[in-house]
């Protein structure tokens, strides 16, 4: 059977050292390279080519591993990165996983912990700790409602207008006759609102109106 070829790069000779023993022990793996710093993780993995890079974050002598796994994946972009850290911060998490990193794992977590992640990022899965999954979820969602909040400032005036008509029943006759416009016009608008929404659906238009409080109209 093939073992997991693993780069350990970190900062501290006695981590690399106990993480070694670690791994050398699994029938599956085998640590085939160390490094201090990011530069020297970064040639280490050209010369070695191994398939997951175990990578320390904060290394306060060279490059760090944001910017050592940044360069990583744009030189060997099948190489899995799993960042091994004792920051259990999401600005951390967010910042790893933008550079292309595949997994987050504390250095507080149990060895077979980390023994699980590395296997599963060999894989190509995505693997973060329990909490941090947890945080990346609140964080999409936070995002998420940031972009639709911005997504109503995409509209103008007069398509907010007809969005709340349409999202209360009118239909494009009605809305036409209350605007004096003509329903050619008022179908041009419906279409612009759905682009600029990348909405598809009626349905979709009204919660989304619902949402943002547009049904309320001064008759």
């Amino acid at each position: 059977m093939d073992k997991i070829r693993i780069l350990l790069v970190d900062d501290h000779a006695v981590v690399r050292s106990g993480l070694t023993m670690l791994m050398n022990v699994q029938s599956d793996m085998e640590v085939v390279g160390e490094a201090a710093d990011g530069n020297e993780g970064i040639a280490k993995a050209l010369e070695l080519k191994p398939d997951v890079v175990l990578m320390d974050l904060s290394m306060p002598h060279g490059r760090d591993g944001f910017s050592a796994t940044s360069e990583l994946k744009k030189v060997m972009s099948n190489v899995q990165v799993l960042i091994l850290t004792m920051h259990d911060d999401e600005e951390y998490l967010f910042r790893a996983l933008k550079v292309g990193a595949a997994g987050y794992v504390l250095k507080s977590a149990p060895g077979n912990e980390l023994l699980h992640a590395i296997r599963t990022v060999y894989k190509g899965e995505a693997y973060l700790y329990p909490t941090a999954t947890k945080r990346l979820i609140e964080g999409y969602l936070k995002f998420a409602e940031k972009e639709e909040e911005d997504s109503l400032e995409l509209l103008s005036p007069r398509e907010k207008e007809i969005l709340s008509y349409v999202a209360t029943g009118y239909s494009n006759k009605e809305i036409a006759d209350k605007l004096i416009i003509s329903v050619k016009t008022v179908e041009n608008h419906k279409a612009k609102i759905m682009e600029k929404l990348q909405l598809t659906t009626r349905p979709q238009l009204v919660k989304f109106a619902i949402k943002k409080g547009l049904l309320e109209l001064d008759e």
